[in-house]
């Protein structure tokens, strides 16, 4: 059976590096792809690109998703893989340092399962991680998920 993979869609290197480092200590044992930024995640999602190829039918059990992207925004993002009928129940988790009204709203308007607020101090950070992780990959019951 295929493990069960994470999609990590963040372009700063420190971020990237937390949330990894937070996921490996909760003793995760999931993939961790990451991508640096919108047009990049939407190639891997939809097997274009550097992932023409990829087996669609092993879709991520869950996408950490930024909202301030290079390229194309995470809410463009968002719009496309709801838009998408292979991707629309992909649970998608908006984590962003952003705390402005205007994105958490548009986000679950375009269909985030989740707005997670990127918290500032490092043992914070790791622990918002860690309880995701948990959450999305060990609770949660996702349709289209592989495994």
């Amino acid at each position: 059976m295929e493990q069960k993979k994470i999609l990590l869609v963040e372009d700063n290197p420190d971020d990237e590096e937390l949330t990894i480092l937070a996921l490996q200590e909760s003793k995760l044992l999931n993939e961790i792809v990451v991508v640096h930024d919108g047009v990049e995640a939407l190639d891997y999602l939809f097997g274009r690109g550097p992932y023409a190829g990829r087996d669609l039918s092993m879709q991520p059990q869950v996408i950490l998703l930024d909202l301030k992207l290079p390229r194309l925004s995470g809410l463009d993002v968002l719009r496309q893989l709801r838009a998408d009928h292979r991707t629309r129940l992909l649970p998608v988790v908006v984590l962003t340092s952003s705390s402005e009204e205007e994105d958490i709203v548009r986000s679950y308007e375009l269909g985030a399962n989740s707005y997670v607020r990127k918290p500032v101090e490092f043992h914070q950070f790791v622990d918002a991680v860690q309880r995701l992780g948990l959450y999305w990959l060990l609770m949660n019951q996702c349709p289209l998920c592989d495994g």
